[in-house]
């Protein structure tokens, strides 16, 4: 009786699946080895599943890591065009000319522009030292490999708001992107965004770094023009900007202005500041100012450069001559590598260092860490 009961129902069953227009019995036939065979299957879908349940981290991966490839850094100190170095800019790819494969063989190049790019706006009263260069210096930049400039620093509105405007206007149309300055507060602090082999970089640049007697109308705040300010209450301004950042970005690079001229140790306040930034989310830190080199190395997950020294620029030679490009390789949030690349300035551009003189340039730049806290 329940055979009978069964077959009826099979039979009602196909018919009203017929009926409905839903699959034949030839096609519920053909999908059954599927069902039946699926628990014993060992392909893809299945063995992909496993790994989520055994590796709880594994999912947070590719967060950290962004795609996975590493992108390259390249980093130079201060730059600037007055002379000897005006001299260059009729031809302007004779600039950077000497480093120039240093800075080109990098995913990402960047320098601090210690210079007004303006032939206008008004110099400011009673500053002793006034830089500026005609917009060709853009030329040069580009030409020399870098990618994206710094302007956040004590010269970056020597020229005042025109020419900090003029400046950006300059960037603008010669294509190298400019941070650290801005019509208003938002604009200065706003990344520079790039994609990289699959990763987002962000790039952000801001000072410690500007006169007292200058501080209110160099800051920018609000709708005012001016350089993105890392100094008293805008410390707070900078950290917030990086926490936002890094909502977004898989490698976040700040670069400042800051320290002391001629003080090759770091000060408690640029240590601070390091540290609020990593913590922040911040993965490379470098910056400038001091006119010679600092030491560089890790804090805790983070690479931090305190000082890169002048770049293209005027000087007598002595230590203040002694320069060179740090070269950092990060994949996402994970420091791969970093290496010091010794130059030595002459005629205001820098020159690699070669030959036995080039080991020992390295190993004075990695005991300047001594007095850093930084680990190798």
């Amino acid at each position: 009786m329940r055979l009978v009961s069964l077959i009826a129902l099979l039979a009602l069953t196909a018919a009203l699946a017929t009926a409905c227009g839903g699959s034949s019995s030839n096609d519920a036939v053909a999908a059954a080895p599927a069902t039946t065979a699926a628990p014993a299957s060992t392909e893809a879908p299945v063995t992909a599943e496993a790994p989520v349940a055994t590796e709880p981290a594994q999912p947070k991966l590719p967060k950290r890591l962004g795609s996975g490839e590493p992108v390259t850094f390249a980093f130079g100190g201060d730059v600037m065009f007055e002379e000897p170095i005006r001299s260059y800019l009729s031809t302007p790819a004779a600039v950077f000319a000497p480093i120039a494969k240093v800075l080109r063989r990098a995913d990402v190049a960047m320098v601090n522009l210690e210079t007004a790019i303006t032939v206008r706006g008004t110099p400011t009263s009673a500053k002793e030292y006034l830089f500026r260069a005609p917009p060709s210096a853009f030329d040069a930049i580009r030409r020399g490999g870098i990618d994206v400039v710094t302007v956040a620093n004590n010269h970056g509105m020597d020229f005042g708001a025109q020419g900090l405007e003029d400046t950006l206007r300059a960037g603008e149309r010669k294509g190298v992107p400019v941070v650290g300055g801005g019509r208003s507060e938002a604009e200065a602090f706003r990344p520079w965004r790039t994609t990289v082999k699959g990763q987002r970089i962000a790039v952000i640049g801001a000072t410690q770094v500007i006169d007292e007697e200058y501080l209110s109308w160099w800051e920018a705040r609000g709708r005012q023009t001016g350089v993105a300010s890392a100094k008293y209450d805008m410390e707070d301004r900078l950290i917030r900007q990086v926490i936002k950042t890094r909502r977004a970005s898989d490698t976040v690079v700040v670069y400042l202005h800051w320290g002391q001229e001629l003080e090759s140790c770091p000060l408690d306040r640029q240590v601070s500041l390091a540290e609020r930034l990593v913590k922040a989310g911040a993965d490379i830190i470098v910056g400038s100012h001091a006119h010679l080199l600092l030491g560089g190395g890790m804090l805790d997950r983070a690479f931090v450069d305190y000082g890169l020294g002048n770049f293209v620029f005027y000087t007598g030679g002595g230590i203040a001559a002694q320069t060179g490009v740090v070269e950092v390789t990060a994949t996402g949030r994970r420091i791969d590598g970093y290496r010091f690349v010794p130059a030595e300035i002459s005629g205001g551009r820098p020159e690699p260092v070669t030959g036995p003189a080039k080991a020992a340039r390295i190993a004075d730049w990695n005991a300047l860490r001594d007095c850093t806290g930084l680990d190798r």
